[in-house]
Parts: structure tokens; C-alpha cells; sequence
């Protein structure tokens, strides 16, 4: 469903990616794994059209996303990957249920009862029943964390790109939602690549793709 030809990215003299190829296939869960400094979260951002290469392709489900305009690329991401972060991104004023439809209302306001229907339901199905109409700073890490997975998986993204999801929770939540990542492409087939330090997560994953200095060494 995804794949990365050639490329390559630079931050002034500095390059960071230096022609990257990899395929994904529908329902896999990859880890992308490596040092600090390896290109890991660069990579990721690319393969979420979050930033573009200097040089190469990105194809989902054959398209070459970057040949949209702009603005096309932006309701593409928007509608296609869902991405959950180290430190959650989010928005302190709104409740963790406004947070979660934030992404669906971005792409059709006008759906709003339709889009708090599924957010709810989301949100059930992560636990978060009665912290619907909690603000972020009134919930444990782990609860912030599923609740950033909920908003990622609003708008049945196929694709959800995560960047260190673990990184700030303790081994319990950790390994919670680990399992959780897994227990979503049974129920609901979604594909995940995945950039992290943990390696308990990255073993559990159909595969480990490392990265060393901007190339791919071992997969």
C-alpha cells in the first residue's frame, strides 16, 4: 500500500536520508528502528507527506501523493493517515472528545453529529468512557496517548504513522499500547509503521527496518 523510492533529503549541508527504498503491505506493522541521528523520524515524516524529499517518490496505494497541489496533499493526509506522537499534540483547551473530533472536522464540519457519533464510540472502545469531557491536562499519560490514537483513527485513515508512541509512558502503558496497535489491525486492518526506541515493540512487529546514517542497513 506504500512505497518509498529513492529518496533523499537534506537540511542544509547536512544529509539526513540518502535514497531510501522500502514497500509496505496492507495490515503489516513495521518498526522503523536505528540511533538517534539515523533519519528515523525524517523518513516518517516524509512517508506522511508532513515534509517532502529533495529526491524520490512516495506512492500510496499507487499514487504519487506528492504530484498533488498543495492543497489537494492536505486533505489527502487528512483523509488517509492518521499519526500519533510522542507527546500526544494535544490541544489543551478543548476536552479530550473535542480532540478527537478535531480531525473529522477539519475535513466535513457540517458532519459534526456524525463526527461525535464515531468519536464516542472510539473512544469507548479505547477505555476513555468517562474521560470524554476531560481537558488533557486532567488525564493520566496513557489516557493522553489513547486519546491521540482515537483522533488518529477518526477518519478510518488506512494508514497510521507513529513517531516514538511509547516514549513517555511507564512499562505498563507501554506494552498497553503496544497491544492495543495489534488489537486494531485485527479488529480493523489498519497498517502501521512505526518509529521507535523500544525494542519489545519493535519485536513484536511483522518486520524491523533499520536505519544507519540515512540508508537502510537490515530489514
Amino acid at each position: 500500500m506504500l512505497r518509498a523510492s529513492r529518496v533523499e533529503k537534506s537540511y542544509g549541508q547536512l544529509k539526513v536520508l540518502k535514497g531510501i527504498d522500502l514497500e509496505v503491505q496492507k495490515s503489516e506493522v513495521v518498526a522503523i528502528i536505528g540511533a538517534s541521528g539515523a533519519g528515523k523520524s525524517t523518513l516518517l515524516h516524509i512517508l506522511g507527506t508532513l515534509d517532502s524529499p529533495d529526491q524520490g517518490q512516495i506512492f500510496i496505494h499507487d499514487k504519487d501523493v506528492f504530484s498533488q497541489s498543495a492543497k489537494s496533499l492536505a486533505a489527502f493526509r487528512n483523509k488517509s493517515i492518521g499519526f500519533v506522537f510522542q507527546f500526544h499534540n494535544l490541544l489543551p483547551e478543548f476536552t479530550a472528545l473535542e480532540n478527537v473530533m478535531m480531525p473529522g472536522l477539519i475535513s466535513n464540519a457540517s458532519a459534526e453529529p456524525g463526527i461525535r457519533k464515531k468519536a464516542q464510540e472510539l473512544m469507548d472502545m479505547l477505555g476513555l468512557t468517562s474521560r470524554m469531557e476531560h481537558k488533557p491536562a486532567e488525564l493520566s499519560g496513557g489516557e493522553q496517548q489513547r486519546t491521540a490514537v482515537a483522533r488518529a483513527l477518526i477518519n478510518s485513515p488506512d494508514l497510521i504513522l507513529a513517531d516514538e508512541p511509547s516514549g513517555n509512558l511507564d512499562s505498563k502503558n507501554a506494552l498497553d499500547l503496544h497491544n492495543l496497535f495489534f488489537q486494531l489491525r485485527k479488529d480493523l486492518g489498519h497498517t502501521f509503521i512505526i518509529v521507535t526506541h523500544n525494542d519489545e515493540l519493535s519485536k513484536m512487529a511483522d518486520r524491523r527496518i533499520e536505519l544507519k546514517d540515512g540508508v537502510v542497513v537490515k530489514e
